[in-house]
This record gives structure tokens, C-alpha cells and sequence, in this order.
């Protein structure tokens, strides 16, 4: 359902152009970015430069911000891709987690005490970690999206045609 709506959008996008109507998008963009911005205050937190807010809060608006943001800014393909990769680590999190709760779970029903336990799923929790690691490359992206968005409304500003 999502890439339905990524693709409305590039037809709207295109639609602006057709239509000489950019200056749509320079408009919307500005609090595009605002969004962004404000989406970092997780990203902050998580590395502890800021002690205010709860951690759990702080993730879910760091998703519907970014997400807002980065659809109003419009900068379609490095959006895509950041917003894919993670739309990708969160499920990919939450399921790891859930199916190594749900194996410590069922053990612990079958009677296994900790360290047994523990033994049992190791590979389950060596995976997870390693799935944890999905970060990694959506630091990335993230950086070369708020690279390219910043490019972008550089060239905005210096050819927005200030009359």
C-alpha cells in the first residue's frame, strides 16, 4: 500500500511541474524540513546528547515526523530508499524479537530453567543481534537523504527567483 501512495506522490510532483506550479513545493518543503528536523530529538535521546523525554515516545515521533517530512520535502528517490530501509529494520526488529520471546517463551513452558535456556537460544540471539546491526546502514542512508535534501533546498533558495 505504501509505494502506492510514494508513487501518487511522484505524480503529484510531476503534476506541480506540468502545471508551473513549484512554488507548491517550495512551500511545502519548509515545514518538510522543520519535520525532519524535529524527527531527531529520538536520534539525540538514543545517544544520550538530550536526558529529556521517554525513549518508546521519542521512536514513534521520530517515525511519523520523518515520514511526514520527508513526503513533504519530496526528494523522491533518496526518500524512498530511507524511508524503505527504516520501514525494513523496524519490521525486521520486530520480528526477530518476537520469535526469540516467543522460543524463551515456549522453553520456559517446557520447563527449562536460565542457563539451558540460554543455550538454546543462542543462535536465536546471536541472530537478533545481528539484525540489530541493520542501523548501520540506515544511518547512512538517513545521512545522504538530509545530504541531498540540503542540496536540494540550497538550489531552492538560490533559484527560487526571489521577486
Amino acid at each position: 500500500m505504501v509505494p502506492f501512495y510514494l508513487s501518487l506522490l511522484a505524480l503529484a510532483d510531476a503534476a506541480l511541474h506540468l502545471l508551473n506550479a513549484v512554488w507548491v513545493g517550495r512551500w511545502l518543503g519548509i515545514p518538510g524540513v522543520l519535520l525532519i528536523l524535529g524527527s531527531m530529538g529520538y536520534s539525540l535521546r538514543k545517544r544520550k546528547l538530550i536526558q529529556r523525554g521517554k525513549p518508546v515516545t521519542l521512536l514513534r515521533l521520530h517515525e511519523y515526523m520523518a515520514w511526514a517530512g520527508s513526503l513533504l520535502v519530496l526528494v523522491l528517490g533518496a526518500m524512498l530508499i530511507n524511508v524503505a530501509s527504516g520501514l525494513t529494520g523496524k519490521f525486521l526488529m520486530q520480528r526477530a524479537r518476537r520469535r526469540l520471546d516467543e522460543s524463551r517463551e515456549r522453553m520456559r513452558q517446557q520447563g527449562l530453567t536460565d542457563e539451558p535456556l540460554a543455550e538454546r537460544t543462542y543462535w536465536d540471539s546471536l541472530t537478533f543481534d545481528a539484525v540489530k546491526q541493520w542501523r548501520s546502514v540506515h544511518f547512512p542512508i538517513t545521512l545522504a537523504f538530509a545530504v541531498l535534501a540540503l542540496a536540494h533546498i540550497v538550489a531552492v533558495f538560490l533559484f527560487w527567483g526571489w521577486k
